[in-house]
């Protein structure tokens, strides 16, 4: 192609405007690309299209009689793919009034108009674009205030103390089980997430005083959104590196229908990272692929369908060193085999009722499934059986949402999520080194859950939000329930400074395996957590924002969470409580009478993208505290007390926008979490790790420091662009500790470290 045709390269920039509550289109709305002085009126479905748009950074602006305008700033045009938008519009209360609304950036506000405190939209371009996020909404969260990592061999994370198994994963509406590789029973996270970036639209992170519609959950939820596929043109994209392949294509069904598919699939192995000789937990054999998909189904009278899911099969193997001379520590003693498969499948119905009601329905099929199977080599040539576990949830899922505009100043939303959870866990364990494995699980049953929720929001102006509703929590095993209140207000005091609050009572039921768990009694077994109540936590929330500058915001968050109801164990002298697990289940009998308490202060700056130049940094302050059986307030394994998180990057960019260089930095700098002091003298004269129950949580590992650094290159050739992309994690080789335990092989306390450089090399091509 001829230079001064290439130095003119452009692509269609198109989308469609919807009203924000009841997402129905908008017919003639004004939308501009300031930029290139040109401008187009949505037609009868709220569709618009520019053609011929040079790639690039844009702008975009639209307006709408009787709707707050909106500008969507930094949109990027790429030579390999079209841009398609889906831009939603706020009711504008005062239209009558003729009062002046300046148009507002729509950048990191909530999709969900509902949530009105420590909440805030994250888009796939983040995931992309963060340093060492490797496409993961998990690790791409750890830059935001309040969220830190539980350790770098997983995507695990820690909400303002909270356990990282007290968060929800939603995906169009409806829950879904935890979609990670390497997910344990019981936990929110895993080795790295099942869902492609490609997949993802813009969607929701919530840190605390969920909106009434979220439940069974004490931390965090993701509400995540997927992206329609092109329904005009055929897509594809491609990906090659060091964590494996990944192909995405979408396109039209036919040029005479709306409709459209997106599908992803991905094959990895971590096996190239250890032959590179590089440190990888325990010297692992990891693979793990996963296959993920949207179909848009747009009818003329009937509504909207869609049809979507995901699916991934994961393994990690663990061999024993068989040379006995070689045995250095007692992890070269053991060998363990863990697998693990989690999938979704479901569709949606969406349809309007009239001109101000809509009604969105759900139906999915879910299961989980893992199992680890740990082997120990007592001699060279005798091995036992120390652990097998097999775990497997199913579960259908209902769940119908009706959107009600009331009127200008009142809307309603109302719900009801209906489960159906059959469950089949095994677990056989041994609690000591020495001991015969005893069966601590057995159990084939199922069970039931009703959530049904009520929200209003009445906007006293266009300055004054207030929200309120109740959320409901049922389960059927044991006949528990919760009621839940929530209430939330923002005040927009000018165009520079608003104020928030909130307040929320959130419940969440004990993972499953708990409820079963088996201890001998008079030689008999007995299930001691059958009757278990739910977890519950009051969150309160104060919050203030100021736009310092175009595009610089800064944000101040102060927090307080009051746990009560909290699974101890029953015996007074213990200290254990189920605030301090990650994932898993414990098999000793519990009682609901442990508390905890979360507090502290959050501050980020934030620089949005502009100019291709963007920074974000994040400041918790915060105390995590909870009192077991014995009534002694310790610290949590979790209170690290203090995180501050800075992420920026710059795209230098040619002039004829034919490539760029991208350089995109991350620097975590946060307290040491806590851990239990080792009593050595016990542990060498029992051969097994005897802590100092006493002082639970007294011990504090190291601050942990780590940078990250991700360098790419992009170029945009007629057609097609491709990206060259290199994430070097923890690039200074920082041996952060993970824990200390004592070593029976050695006969001393030894640490254990987390994990050190690791470079992930990429190579994306976009047709």
């Amino acid at each position: 192609m001829p230079a001064v045709l290439w130095s003119q390269a452009t692509q269609t920039l198109r989308g469609q405007v919807t009203d924000q509550l009841l997402q129905k289109p908008l017919a003639g709305a004004t939308v501009a690309l300031p930029g290139q002085n040109k401008s187009t009126i949505t037609d009868e479905q709220g569709n618009f299209r520019f053609i011929h748009v040079p790639i690039g950074l844009q702008q975009i602006r639209v307006s709408h009689a009787g709707y707050k305008p909106a500008q969507l700033d930094n949109i990027t045009l790429i030579s390999g793919k079209e841009q398609v938008l889906n831009i939603s519009l706020e009711l504008d209360v005062q239209v009558q009034e003729e009062v002046v609304v300046k148009a507002r950036g729509v950048r990191n506000r909530p999709l969900n108009e509902l949530s009105l405190v420590s909440a805030r939209a994250f888009s796939v371009e983040e995931t992309q674009r963060y340093a060492a996020a490797v496409n993961d909404p998990l690790r791409m969260s750890t830059s935001f205030a309040g969220v830190v990592a539980a350790d770098d061999g997983n995507n695990h994370i820690v909400i303002r103390g909270n356990s990282p198994a007290g968060m929800l994963w939603r995906m169009e509406g409806v829950d879904i089980p935890n979609p990670n590789h390497y997910a344990v029973t019981g936990g929110s996270g895993g080795g790295i997430s099942i869902l492609s970036s490609q997949l993802l639209a813009n969607s929701d992170f919530v840190t605390g005083a969920f909106a009434a519609e979220y439940g069974n959950a004490l931390s965090g939820v993701f509400d995540l959104r997927l992206r329609k596929g092109n329904n005009e043109k055929r897509e594809y994209a491609f990906q090659a590196g060091v964590l494996g392949l990944n192909l995405a294509a979408e396109g039209p069904f036919s040029k005479n229908y709306k409709g459209s598919y997106l599908v992803n699939y991905r094959y990895s192995t971590l096996g190239l990272l250890i032959k590179m000789g590089l440190d990888m937990p325990g010297g692992a054999t990891t693979n793990f692929q996963d296959l993920s998909y949207n179909v848009y189904l747009p009818t003329k009278k009937a509504g909207t369908f869609t049809l979507f899911g995901f699916g991934g099969l994961s393994d990690q193997k663990f061999n024993p060193e068989k040379d006995v001379t070689k045995w250095e520590e007692e992890i070269d003693r053991k060998s363990g085999v863990f697998k693990g498969n989690t999938g979704a499948a479901g569709f949606t119905h969406s349809i309007r009722l009239g001109g101000n009601s809509s009604l969105k329905s759900a139906l999915v099929f879910s299961g989980q499934e893992n199992g680890y199977n740990e082997k120990y080599l007592e001699q060279q040539d005798s091995i036992v059986n120390t652990f097998n576990a097999g775990y497997l949830t199913k579960k259908i899922t209902l769940s119908t949402t009706l959107n009600q505009q009331v009127s200008r100043r009142h809307s309603l939303r109302a719900g009801i999520i209906l489960n159906q959870i059959n469950f089949r866990y095994e677990q056989k364990s041994r609690d000591q080194p020495g001991e015969e494995a005893e069966q601590k699980l057995d159990i084939r049953d199922n069970t039931q859950t009703v959530q049904a929720f009520t929200q209003w929001s009445f906007k006293a102006g266009n300055r004054l939000n207030i929200t309120g509703g109740l959320h409901f929590l049922y389960l059927n095993l044991n006949k528990s329930a919760a009621l839940e209140p929530r209430a939330a207000i923002k005040w927009d005091a000018n165009n520079r400074n608003s104020f928030s609050a909130g307040y929320g009572l959130h419940s969440q039921i004990q993972p499953m395996g708990v409820y079963f768990a088996r201890t001998p009694q008079n030689g008999n077994w007995t299930e001691p957590n059958r009757k278990l109540g739910m977890t519950r936590s009051h969150h309160f929330v104060l919050a203030w924002n100021r736009q310092l500058a175009k595009g610089l915001k800064l944000k101040t968050e102060l927090y307080y969470q009051h746990l009560l109801n909290v699974p101890v164990s029953i015996y007074d002298t213990s200290s254990y409580s189920s605030i301090n697990m990650i994932a898993g289940f414990m098999t000793e009998a519990l009682e609901n009478k442990g508390k905890g308490k979360n507090y502290g202060l959050e501050i980020s700056l934030e620089k949005q993208l502009r100019n291709y130049f963007y920074f974000l940094l994040s400041n918790s302050l915060y105390q995590s505290k909870y009192t077991g059986a014995d009534g002694i307030e310790r610290n949590t394994r979790f209170n690290g007390n203090f995180a501050n998180t800075f992420t920026a990057g710059k795209e230098f960019v040619h002039h004829s926008n034919k490539r760029s260089i991208g350089i995109n930095i991350k620097t975590v700098y946060a307290g040491g979490y806590r851990t239990t002091p080792i009593d050595l003298q016990a542990s060498i004269n029992e051969g097994y790790t005897k802590y100092v129950e006493s002082k639970a949580y007294s011990g504090r590992i190291p601050g942990y420091f780590r940078t990250d650094l991700r360098l790419s290159l992009k170029m945009n050739k007629p057609g097609y662009t491709s990206t060259f992309s290199l994430d070097i994690q923890n690039l200074t080789n920082r041996k952060n500790v993970y824990d200390y335990f004592f070593d029976r092989h050695k006969g001393e306390v030894v640490t254990y470290y987390q994990t050190g450089i690791i470079p992930v090399f990429n190579y994306k091509i976009e047709f």
